[in-house]
């Protein structure tokens, strides 16, 4: 299967669901290349990874992170380009 480069964006609304994400993210971390948290004393702090892998591998993190109560998930993907010549 192709792979794909993409980009998750992971908003928090319950920080109590702080450690499962983090256990989610942890498992997935083969496909993690790229990592930015914005923790926020009010409203929704945010996790943006940059991904690089299948369909179904960004679709097992992202179904996963959106079974949580209090994390919306958003995602978008692009193909990966390749440079060989």
């Amino acid at each position: 299967m192709e792979k794909r480069i993409g980009t998750v964006i992971i908003g928090i609304e319950n920080r109590e669901a702080a450690p499962q994400v983090n256990g989610i993210i942890s498992k997935h971390s083969d496909i993690i290349i790229g990592r930015l948290g914005l923790p926020r004393n009010e409203g929704m702090s945010l996790i943006n990874l940059v991904v690089e892998g299948t369909t179904d591998e960004i679709g097992s993190l992202t179904g996963q992170l959106g079974k949580l109560e209090g994390i919306e998930v958003k995602s978008a993907v692009l193909p990966v380009i390749s440079t060989e010549a």
